[in-house]
């Protein structure tokens, strides 16, 4: 990794904001919940009539935004990371089994794939949330079943593959169970790609959450979010009150960023095709 400098640089990215979302109490200046209708839209602490109280300015409520951007950078790492945990337990055990049986049960499971593929994870979770209701955990769990379709894919390959190894068909003729055989020889050597699709696809659940909490069906309106904070500074952005939406932007945009440039080092490192032919 030494040797990638985007990778460090994305390292450092993930590594500084997961130490803020770790220990927002610890370094938040102010309650995040706490509103004061008196210091509404005071702006950053570098301009005319801001303060030193408030470094990155107030929102609309008087809320403090760099108190709201490390709380809410902590609601989108867990929603990010929690809602792709479900995501690839399930995408692998389908394409796993799926791959490893064959015949049609793996017509069905690719049909059902096919069909989770069709319609865009947003209009799933857009209407789910619309009916049961905003929620950390319901959003999680939304996210988490709306995108499984492609580790399924992806595992279905990989098996397939991994089906007519030789050490496969050792396994085979030694009386090994399936169980063994998936658990042993076929799951192991399967995790490479998986784990590249991993880090392609946090960044998309990250600014999933974000989309939908900036149309007003993600976490509860009285948590923390990036998506929430665009969203509300939208609405006084061309009023000249830009730095609620621009600063909670720029945080949302370098988390994406630096799961990027390590989802990137991470499929060159995995990927000895894509490293020697330069992609």
């Amino acid at each position: 990794m030494s040797r990638d400098k985007g990778a460090v640089i994305g390292l450092c990215i993930i590594v500084l904001l997961a130490l803020v979302s770790i220990f927002a109490q610890v370094i938040s200046p102010h309650d995040p919940y706490k509103q004061d209708l008196r210091e509404s839209l005071r702006p950053p602490a570098w301009l005319e009539t801001g303060t030193a109280r408030f470094l990155l300015g107030t929102d609309m409520v008087g809320k403090d935004v760099l108190s709201n951007i490390i709380y809410g950078t902590r609601v989108s790492f867990v929603v990010g990371i929690g809602a792709t945990i479900i995501a690839t337990l399930i995408g692998v055990t389908i394409g796993l089994l799926s791959g490893f049986y064959g015949g049609r049960f793996d017509s069905l499971c690719m049909r059902l794939t096919d069909m989770q593929l069709a319609v865009p994870p947003v209009l799933i979770a857009l209407a789910v949330m619309t009916i049961l209701g905003r929620g950390v955990l319901l959003l999680v769990l939304v996210i988490g079943f709306t995108n499984w379709a492609a580790y399924a894919r992806t595992a279905r390959g990989s098996t397939l593959v991994i089906m007519k190894s030789e050490y496969v068909e050792a396994a085979r003729a030694l009386g090994a169970s399936d169980l063994t055989i998936i658990l042993k020889h076929v799951l192991p050597n399967m995790l490479t790609p998986v784990i590249i699709l991993i880090a392609v696809q946090l960044p998309r659940v990250i600014m999933l959450e974000s989309t939908l909490s900036f149309l007003g069906v993600g976490v509860p309106i009285t948590t923390p979010s990036l998506g929430l904070m665009i969203s509300r500074g939208f609405r006084v952005l061309f009023s000249g009150s830009w730095w609620v939406t621009v600063f909670p932007g720029l945080v949302l945009m370098l988390s994406v960023l630096g799961i990027n440039l390590i989802g990137d080092w991470l499929r060159d490192v995995f990927d000895p095709k894509f490293r020697t032919t330069g992609g």
